[in-house]
């Protein structure tokens, strides 16, 4: 299961837009495309284009570097309001939008994802916030190899990220950077997603301007066509299988896959069958259950 969002913040429109290119560009290339024909036949691809249409509303076209539709209706910003693991409080003021997005992240089995912002160029990994709250914090997962891969499959893959310098003073190297070394994030929904559920999911930063002009928009999609499809395609790195009981063949759901020297595990959906990216290498992989040996 695959999943692309975007919009979280309702004046960054690029997401949107190009989320819809993509759905177009999938449906009308699948019968004359090999790549796309094998993405839909082994994904389950989930495309989400506006998380905040209410800040989509709101929000004016040309406004680059402003704040107006950013936050939803109730002036939250959806991208701070997810439960922050080191805020016990934090699961206050969750909002409607934010709620649905925790239920349809603990309720499937996804196993890669991007949430797609705007304001800068960049692909950022998690984790995003720091113990102290403090910027430029470096905070890594126990899958720091593997985020990197990932950000640098879409920046690589995209006509000007992996310049690393297309915004100002913007400087990333490769087009990539820690979420938490750039700035502090709290509530985020890219450490929510990995924290709480099987999926790894990066935040892509699209384009300098929030909400460019509609000449615009063709551009921004052929600057990420590939970079999204490539991206895409990582679903399908790493290991997969299914765990069975073996004395009746049943697969065994939520089933606990734990990879030695990397403390994260991922659980098996229904059927027993799981999916557990890895980069390439040699790896120890044990599978628990309760009630079983």
């Amino acid at each position: 299961m695959f999943k692309y969002v975007g919009n979280v913040h309702g004046n960054e429109a690029i997401g949107r837009q190009i989320l819809i290119y993509l759905i177009q560009y999938i449906l009308e290339n699948y019968e004359t495309d090999k790549r796309i024909e094998k993405l839909v036949q082994e994904t389950n691809i989930y495309i989400m284009p506006t998380m905040n249409p209410d800040g989509f509303e709101a929000a004016r076209v040309g406004d680059c570097d402003g704040l107006q539709g950013r936050p939803n209706a109730n002036g939250c910003d959806l991208n701070r309001n997810f439960p922050d693991q080191f805020d016990e409080n934090s699961e206050d003021q969750i909002q409607p939008e934010t709620r649905a997005m925790i239920d349809w992240i603990e309720h499937n089995k996804f196993v890669l994802s991007a949430n797609l912002k705007g304001g800068s160029v960049v692909a950022s990994y998690p984790l995003d916030v720091s113990v102290q709250h403090q910027g430029s914090e470096f905070d890594a997962t126990p899958d720091e190899e593997l985020f990197k891969h990932l950000a640098r499959v879409y920046s690589n893959s995209h006509k000007t990220m992996y310049h690393g310098h297309a915004c100002g003073e913007d400087s990333f190297p490769g087009g990539i950077i820690n979420g938490a070394e750039w700035y502090d994030e709290p509530g985020g929904m890219s450490d929510y997603n990995y924290l709480n559920s099987n999926c790894f999911e990066i935040t892509v930063e699209l384009s300098c301007c929030k909400y460019p002009e509609a000449k615009e928009l063709h551009k921004e999609w052929e600057n990420n066509r590939e970079a999204l499809l490539s991206y895409m395609e990582q679903v399908l790195i790493g290991v997969k299988g299914f765990v069975k009981d073996d004395e009746n063949n049943r697969g065994v759901q939520n089933a606990i896959i734990m990879v030695e020297g990397i403390n994260h595990n991922v659980t098996t959906a229904k059927f027993g069958a799981f999916w557990r990216l890895l980069v390439p290498g040699t790896y120890n992989i044990t599978a628990v259950a309760p009630g079983y040996g």
